[in-house]
């Protein structure tokens, strides 16, 4: 079992649910992306998603783009991620995710990226531009190096779709709660639990949910149902703030899922 495996199984056991928060790697720079993780765990993070950035990055908003942007100036890649999880290992066992685009990995290669990130440390990647149904390499180089690879449902995805990405996913499946950009305004709606009551009838696979949660209430809210909470944009405005700040709100969060 994976280590993002063996942390669901855990937080299950003691009738926890997962606070995955999402930072971008390289905003500003590396030396603050690696206070911005412990403080993360510090204030109770369970999983860690790391974003890479790329120069299209076409499901995040405003937010996260310009993040991306702040990030590929200060010359991040790819390559500098994964080398800069292989750094964090000397002082972190958190599952750490990688989520990112399709091309930066294609660029990278595939084989030589699943042996990397998995030498670095990397626990699982999220690539929203790549569906399972093209991603049969990508899961086959991960799987034989023990990289979780998590795909994404949506409120518009068919029964079709449900069974192909619940069959695929390994880790969790990461529910996407809006149909939007990451930092869009998310509305708390019945239609939400339904449709991860209709996943959960599929398969056992922990779903966490993700894109518009900002506030407590919200977080509150989706872990309720869900396995897990993903929270981005809102972390990735308060990163620019005062640590004191940021802390108060990532408890926050944190007393709010559990």
């Amino acid at each position: 079992m994976s280590r993002i495996g063996r942390k669901f199984e855990e937080l299950r056991k003691k009738g926890g649910k997962a606070f995955i928060p999402y930072i971008m790697a390289g905003d500003p720079d590396l030396a603050r992306t690696k206070e911005l993780v412990a403080i993360l765990e510090d204030c109770g993070a369970d999983i860690i998603e790391l974003g890479v950035p790329f120069s299209d990055p076409l499901a995040d908003g405003p937010t996260i783009q310009m993040a991306a942007q702040r990030a590929l100036a200060a010359g991040v890649t790819m390559k500098t991620v994964i080398g800069f999880v292989d750094e964090l290992r000397k002082t972190t066992d958190i599952p750490i995710i990688l989520m990112t685009y399709y091309n930066p990995v294609f660029k990278y290669g595939e084989e030589r990226f699943a042996k990397d990130a998995s030498s670095a440390g990397v626990d699982g990647i999220i690539i929203p531009d790549l569906p399972p149904d093209e991603a049969g390499s990508l899961k086959a180089f991960c799987g034989k190096r023990g990289i979780d690879t998590i795909f994404l449902l949506a409120p518009t995805s068919t029964e079709d779709r449900i069974n192909k990405v619940a069959g695929a996913s390994t880790g969790f499946i990461y529910y996407v709660s809006i149909t939007g950009i990451t930092g869009s305004k998310l509305s708390i709606s019945p239609a939400i639990q339904s449709h991860i009551t209709q996943i959960k009838k599929v398969t056992n696979k922990p779903v966490a949910v993700g894109f518009g949660i900002a506030s407590p209430e919200e977080a509150a809210a989706v872990s309720g149902y869900a396995d897990g909470v993903i929270v981005g944009s809102a972390i990735v405005k308060k990163a620019g703030e005062q640590d004191a700040v940021l802390r108060s709100y990532l408890l926050s969060l944190r007393q709010a899922i559990r």
